[in-house]
């Protein structure tokens, strides 16, 4: 929220820089996002008066004016807006001068005609688009009468005026005013405020005799209107127009001004309708029917939730409450009667009504963070009053009221033990009582205790800790001493879990993968890939895009999607990992449960091709390697077996495995089925998923290492027919069963079919190596190990020694 610094010391008496203030209020309450002052960087924008104007002989749309800028001699300037008249006053930029952009001007000729600088739009000197007023917005601006030709325009325009953009923390919602700001900032510095309060005067015609009003309480607990008559609409004076468009609002016209002006200064969002237009004589603020649309003043029309409040006429809606008003409703130039609206309406309700239809507001935005429930009726008065100065209306005698709430101090209580104990200051009662009024809040002081009454324009404050923040921000957050920390010293250490997660990523790395750190959030489909366990989806109820509306049952669709991204851009080698959480849900579960789990994907080729290593493709035993890899580095004590499954119906089938650790199922690895990989654009691409907190969960060593023999090993070799049916795993399993004590590794080194091999058959050779750690082995406690592996393969397996 812009906030104006000239506006800021109408209400105190204040001499500081905006800059110094910006800091002070940073420090003590928001952060501030800058100060800035319009002119910076503006040079020679002068008033100009059009003396006369003639065509230019060589265009149809361009103007010779000769302007008059206070000197001896009239400018001659070619103009081409076609709002351009004699008489006007008007924003000139003098040859050499700085508009908007930093643009230079200067002397140039146009179509052969001099032209001695240029006539400017409010836009061409800097002014954002969209607070230019329409009736301003396609040509140049034109100053009032009584500009002084040849002054600078920048008073005129509020241009050097500091704007303080204050970055408003959701629980800060009564900074989101001038008066608001001016509170905090008068505790800062221990300042009076000088606030005006309205001296509404009322006409004689009662308003219950031409309006009713009713309203939800749930919807709406306080919800007042007046009536205006006889309504004179019109462009807003200069001075409100300035103070709108320095705050980011466009100026549309006296009566609708006056309500953002309202917002702006009260913080209590406003509307005002064409009563004209209002179908009978009762307003009602209600929630939506079935069915029900409402076109809304930015001309959008919206299908209406039953779960959105409306303000409606005994037709229709007329209003989407407390985000925008109905184009059928609106303000125009020939509103006669204005029906003004000052409420308060259901915070949590309006968030998500703004949210749905995608329609945030000022309004909303207040709305949101709360408003101050004993401020309804002074803001309503004070845009009656200012209605009447500016447009001439009769205010109707009184206000009809349908809901309204007992405004009372919230009373807390603390101690200033408690209070120095936090903050760690020693502080006197004197002193804390001083803060706390200059606040503005009520406090009495009995022994050690405060009761401290805080008035409901600061809704934030509820419990001990909110007025221990309060002393502390105005005491001064710089002003709290530093101490060090009291008691026994202890070193940090990581816990177990933190310590295998950790070790799991140097171990990745150390792998050739590189971290990625993709989107709990996916669409549904992508998040039930993969999936290694039944689990209902977990959707949000409001999600930001349709492409984040589910939390992952899986890490391999955000890597698939990194993958993606990156194939797009023409990067083929892409070897990624992601460690993370994923959430599964049963029914009836509101909260899904969370289960740690790490992921790789690999596409292209693992290794940089090099003069000595061609460009190869990764494959399922590269991946199978890198799991195995990872897995023992983890210090657990039982064997990793791979099986092939069908189960995953996401993976190419023939090319993928289950993945077991002491015979309980880990995980799964496999290459990426074709149509998975032509949904996400990338090409041919190998992953793995595995439970990383059941390893965590498992029992391990500690200490990994391995004594080197000082004996020689003896290695036998042995080439088998076996049907194709028996898999390599169920050969090398029942070696390592029968091959005895001594039986260091089995090896694959082999394997045919084709000519000279039955069909149906295939031949696989394999290495053994015995080894003795204690003494050296014997040919022949060697043999009769071998000649039990061989005499158990034929009678398993019934296999052909070749």
């Amino acid at each position: 929220m812009k906030i104006s610094y000239n506006w800021l010391k109408e209400y105190l008496d204040i001499d500081v820089p905006a800059t110094e203030l910006a800091e002070k209020i940073e420090r003590s309450s928001v952060e501030v996002d800058s100060v800035t002052v319009p002119s910076d960087g503006l040079k020679k924008l002068v008033v100009g008066h059009i003396d006369s104007m003639e065509p230019h002989p060589e265009s149809d749309h361009l103007n010779v004016c000769q302007v008059n800028v206070g000197e001896e001699e009239l400018l001659q300037i070619v103009c081409g807006a076609p709002n351009v008249a004699v008489g006007q006053k008007v924003i000139v930029a003098l040859p050499g001068s700085r508009i908007g952009g930093n643009v230079k001007i200067k002397r140039s000729k146009m179509r052969g005609i001099v032209s001695n600088g240029m006539i400017c739009s409010l836009e061409e000197i800097g002014f954002s688009k969209s607070v230019v007023p329409k009736e301003w917005a396609d040509g140049i601006y034109v100053l009032p009468n009584d500009a002084k030709n040849g002054d600078e325009i920048y008073d005129y325009l509020g241009m050097n005026d500091s704007l303080i953009d204050l970055d408003v923390t959701p629980n800060r919602g009564d900074m989101l005013s001038v008066y608001g700001t001016v509170h905090d900032v008068a505790a800062m510095y221990n300042l009076k405020e000088n606030l005006d309060h309205p001296n509404l005067i009322e006409g004689k015609t009662a308003i219950g005799d031409e309006l009713t009003v009713a309203a939800d309480k749930e919807a709406a607990p306080i919800y007042k209107m007046r009536l205006v008559n006889n309504v004179k609409v019109g462009p807003s004076p200069l001075w409100l127009q300035i103070k709108l468009w320095n705050a980011g609002i466009r100026p549309i016209n006296n009566v609708v001004d006056v309500t953002n002006y309202i917002l702006m200064k009260y913080g209590q969002p406003m509307h005002a309708f064409d009563f004209g237009k209002v179908s009978g004589r009762k307003v009602e603020a209600r929630f939506a029917k079935e069915n029900e649309t409402l076109t809304t003043l930015d001309g959008e029309t919206h299908q209406l939730d039953p779960q959105d409040i409306v303000i409606a006429d005994e037709k229709q809606p007329i209003g989407l409450a407390g985000v925008m008003g109905g184009l059928n409703s609106e303000i125009e130039d020939g509103t006669t009667t204005v029906a003004l609206e000052s409420a308060v309406f259901n915070s949590t309700i309006i968030r998500k009504t703004a949210q749905r239809h995608n329609l945030h507001t000022d309004a909303s935005q207040h709305f949101e963070r709360g408003v101050n429930h004993g401020g309804v009726e002074e803001a309503l008065d004070a845009a009656a009053q200012m209605i009447h100065e500016l447009a001439q209306g009769d205010v109707d005698q009184g206000m009809v009221i349908a809901n309204d709430e007992k405004i009372a101090d919230v009373v807390v209580k603390i101690t200033l033990t408690r209070i120095n104990h936090v903050l760690g200051t020693e502080l006197t009662s004197t002193e804390v009582t001083h803060i706390f009024e200059r606040l503005n809040f009520g406090v009495e002081m009995n022994d050690d205790e405060f009761t401290v009454s805080v008035p409901s324009r600061r809704w934030d404050i509820h419990i001990e800790a909110d007025l221990i923040e309060e002393v502390a921000r105005i005491y001064g957050y710089d002003n709290i001493p530093s101490t060090l920390p009291t008691g026994r010293m202890t070193i940090g250490t990581l816990t177990p879990k933190q310590r295998i997660i950790r070790n799991s990523r140097s171990t990745m790395e150390g792998l050739g993968l590189s971290q990625a750190i993709s989107y709990a959030l996916l669409n549904d489909e992508e998040a039930k890939l993969f999936s290694m366990k039944a689990s209902l989806p977990t959707k949000l109820d409001w999600p930001m895009t349709v492409d984040h509306t589910t939390i992952r049952m899986n890490l391999i669709s955000g890597l698939l999607k990194d993958i993606a991204y990156n194939n797009a851009r023409k990067v083929e080698d892409v070897t990624l990992y992601e460690q993370g959480r994923v959430f599964y849900r049963t029914e009836n579960q509101v909260r899904p449960d969370e289960e740690e789990h790490i992921a790789g994907a690999i596409s292209g080729s693992l290794h940089s091709e090099a003069w000595n290593q061609h460009h190869t493709e990764t494959d399922f035993y590269e991946v199978k390697g890198i799991v195995v890899e990872y897995i023992q580095s983890l210090g657990l004590n039982g064997e990793i077996d791979f099986e092939a499954t069908t189960k995953y119906s996401d993976l190419h089938p023939g090319r993928a495995a289950s993945i077991s650790v002491h015979g309980h199922e880990v995980g799964f690895m496999g290459q990426v089925h074709p149509q998975i990989a032509k949904k996400f654009k990338i090409k041919p691409t190998y992953v793995f998923e595995i439970n990383l907190q059941a390893l965590i969960d498992m029992p391990k060593s500690d200490q990994q290492y391995d004594i080197i023999s000082k004996y020689p090993a003896i290695s036998r070799d042995i080439a088998i027919l076996v049907d194709e049916e028996i898999t390599h795993q169920q050969i090398v399993d029942l070696i390592q069963k029968r091959g005895g004590a001594f039986l260091n590794s089995v090896k694959l080194f082999d394997v045919y079919s084709g000519s000279h091999v039955p069909s149906g058959k295939r031949s696989l050779a394999y290495s053994l190596t015995f080894l003795d750690k204690e003494a050296t082995l014997t040919d022949d406690t060697v043999n009769k190990a071998f000649e039990k592996v061989e005499v158990s393969l034929q009678k398993e397996f019934n296999v052909e020694i070749r």
